[in-house]
């Protein structure tokens, strides 16, 4: 048995020897092992082969596109970014000089940049105005700002698909900074209109539009904040305000939701070098769709009017006059032969109710007078010393106003 183990360790031995000598000299003798079906092959290996034959790995393939997809919103953008529109709005030449870089209007980025072209010696041009839209309808009806097409001579839509088309204004509202284009164009494609009702800060969001011209592009950001008032932008403001970037060109582009619904139109910036420093602001799609109806059916606004001036009403005055009440709105002044001054409402008055809405302020007393019907009858519930006191109106038509460029 000794022996027989000591032939076996020699045979071993003489074996793994000749084993080493094949593999160093002649590796090509030694049979290759196939690799297994689960061992996936590297890209380092099949990258070069499949490239040159025009075939991509099934490694590289994209996964199925979801809303948040590694973080992303590929599917919201593919949605949204086709119904969003470049405008070129051609203007004529201002006839006194720009204002200076210290009016506190432009402070609030409005997405409007211009170009003036010179025509030979005579040092006169025309002005281009760039901005973006979104088309809402098959109809070809678009939303944008009024301010980037207020004054325009001539206004060009082009759209993702690379299509253009010259653009009719069907009408303005400054007050908002809503305008409604239209444009004669098949097949467009149409952005779906979300609800802001339903936004919540801390959202995601997308911006899409044109910013400085350099083609559409898409940001993301989320809600910073709802509401938004008292910024000095238009006469009747509740943005929503939101951190994805928005540049010159972005104005009257789309703000839209995870889902690619339309929720808000994209307006203006607080911006102190004129790039996005992470405040941006947007009109609720609501208030958008509410002025593109009525200028698309009436071609304009109508909104109520009552003709008063308003202040906050201070725990000073409330003291000094010895008022029963501590919410309302202060009526400091009245037009002549305005419905307020036919009424009988006088400077000193305190409005605590417009047609049953209760008001706690200016803005708030703007609104519901805005909401009444122009040549309706309307209940206004003030407060005079220590008199309870109602008038009836009726109510007027807010003046147009002009708008701003």
């Amino acid at each position: 048995m000794r022996r027989f183990w000591l032939i076996f360790s020699q045979a071993v031995t003489v074996g793994l020897a000749l084993l080493f000598v094949v593999a160093t000299l002649k590796p090509q003798w030694l049979p290759r092992e196939r690799p297994s079906r689960t061992t996936p092959p590297t890209l380092s290996l099949l990258a070069p082969p499949l490239a040159a034959s025009g075939v991509r790995p099934a490694l590289l393939e994209a996964e199925p596109s979801s809303p948040t997809h590694n973080g992303g919103y590929r599917l919201a953008a593919r949605r949204a970014a086709p119904a969003v529109v470049s405008i070129t709005a051609s203007k004529a030449p201002p006839r006194s000089a720009a204002r200076g870089g210290d009016d506190p209007w432009l402070r609030f980025h409005r997405g409007l940049r211009q170009r003036e072209l010179e025509r030979g010696d005579e040092g006169e041009g025309s002005q281009f105005g760039l901005g973006s839209g979104v088309i809402v309808s098959p109809e070809g009806y678009l939303l944008t700002n009024s301010h980037v097409v207020a004054g325009a001579a001539e206004i060009e839509v082009q759209l993702a698909d690379g299509r253009q088309a010259k653009a009719e204004l069907v009408g303005s509202d400054p007050e908002t900074d809503v305008a409604v284009l239209k444009i004669a164009l098949d097949k467009l494609p149409v952005i779906a209109l979300g609800d802001e009702r339903a936004l919540q800060v801390g959202d995601a969001v997308l911006a899409i539009g044109n910013p400085f011209n350099v083609g559409q592009t898409v940001t993301s950001g989320i809600v910073s904040a709802l509401g938004r008032t008292q910024l000095g932008i238009n006469t009747f403001e509740n943005f929503i305000q939101t951190d994805a970037a928005i540049n010159p060109g972005n104005s009257g582009g789309a703000l839209v939701d995870e889902q690619g619904r339309l929720v808000g139109i994209n307006t203006a910036i607080f911006s102190r070098s004129g790039g996005s420093l992470g405040i941006g602001f947007a009109i609720p799609v609501g208030t958008a769709r509410q002025v593109m109806q009525a200028l698309v059916s009436e071609g304009q606004v109508a909104r109520g009017w009552i003709g008063v001036q308003t202040r906050e009403l201070t725990p000073e005055f409330v003291e000094a006059f010895k008022l029963t009440v501590h919410e309302g709105v202060l009526i400091s002044g009245v037009v002549v032969n305005a419905p307020a001054a036919k009424a009988g409402i006088k400077p000193g008055d305190v409005v605590t109710r417009v047609a049953g809405t209760l008001v706690h302020s200016p803005t708030q007393l703007l609104a519901a007078v805005s909401a009444l019907k122009p040549q309706s009858q309307a209940a206004i519930a003030v407060q005079r010393g220590d008199q309870a006191m109602e008038f009836q109106l009726k109510v007027g038509q807010r003046p147009l106003q002009p708008a701003r460029e």
